[in-house]
């Protein structure tokens, strides 16, 4: 006689799953072979994240069409006035432009030998320029100086450019040696340093000196003693630096007897008066 069915408690009606059951079944892992749980609803593919994206464009587009819409929509901005005022035409004539004899840039330009003094008549070209072409490069420029090597170096720094050179002895007995100095003077004032580092050494000596007339800063010295009495014969020298615009100007007098200040100052004016 077969058992009798165990009782069980009465369960009510079958009731439907609900959200929670659903998501119980959805979030069990996978078996192994990949079959899906039985009785488990297929996976649905979220749209939430689409979605937001496309709100996201929608407003994007919708704030830069409504802010178009104002800016078409306001007065036009009033540029502000310019703050040059009306230019008046002058009443006279413009100036005329300088001739190549009055523009000084033109000469300086040319050919530097052109503007040192010539050598006056009767006069016998100086001994020591046998052979040159009246132009000095910066080696031969810095050997009349007592350190040519730091010499050198400090005239590169002042852009040095070129140096021409004339000399002659002259009836007096006395020998004349004008340098005219030019500089680049793109970045440094060359002829300026140059002519005012020469007058501070001279005056150091306890040379006499006056200033050359229209120059306001060019001056001539003249030393009362000999610069060196261990040679055979004393010499006495006068000097002359001054300067237009980028050339610097040179003048050297020595001879047997104190050189009067007539003599180097005519020369100072002539030279540049050529300048």
């Amino acid at each position: 006689m077969p058992p009798d069915p165990v009782p069980t408690e009465h369960q009510g009606p079958p009731q439907e799953p609900t959200a929670a059951d659903e998501l119980s079944v959805r979030d069990e892992p996978a078996p192994p072979g990949g079959a899906a749980p039985p009785g488990a609803a297929p996976r649905r593919r979220g749209r939430t994240v689409p979605l937001v994206a496309a709100a996201a464009a929608l407003g994007l587009i919708a704030g830069a069409c409504a802010g178009v819409l104002v800016q078409a929509g306001r007065e036009p901005t009033k540029l502000p006035p310019l703050s040059q005022g009306e230019l008046v035409r002058g009443e006279d004539d413009p100036p005329k432009p300088l001739t190549a004899a009055e523009d000084r840039r033109v000469r300086t330009e040319g050919d530097l030998r052109d503007l040192l003094l010539k050598k006056p008549r009767g006069a016998e070209k100086a001994d020591w320029l046998e052979g040159s072409d009246g132009w000095m490069d910066l080696p031969a420029y810095t050997s009349l100086y007592t350190d040519p090597r730091g010499m050198f170096e400090h005239l590169l720094r002042s852009e040095f450019r070129r140096a021409a050179i004339t000399g002659w002895e002259a009836d007096g007995g006395y020998f004349v040696e004008i340098r005219l100095v030019q500089y680049r003077q793109e970045e440094v004032l060359g002829a300026a340093e140059a002519y005012e580092g020469r007058q501070l050494s001279v005056r150091e000596e306890g040379a006499e000196d006056w200033e050359i007339p229209g120059t306001g800063s060019g001056r001539v010295f003249v030393h009362s003693r000999p610069l060196d009495r261990r040679g055979p014969v004393a010499l006495y020298t006068a000097e002359a630096y001054a300067r237009r615009g980028d050339i610097a100007m040179e003048i050297g007098v020595s001879g047997t007897r104190r050189i009067d200040k007539e003599v180097i100052m005519d020369l100072a004016e002539r030279q540049l008066e050529r300048l």
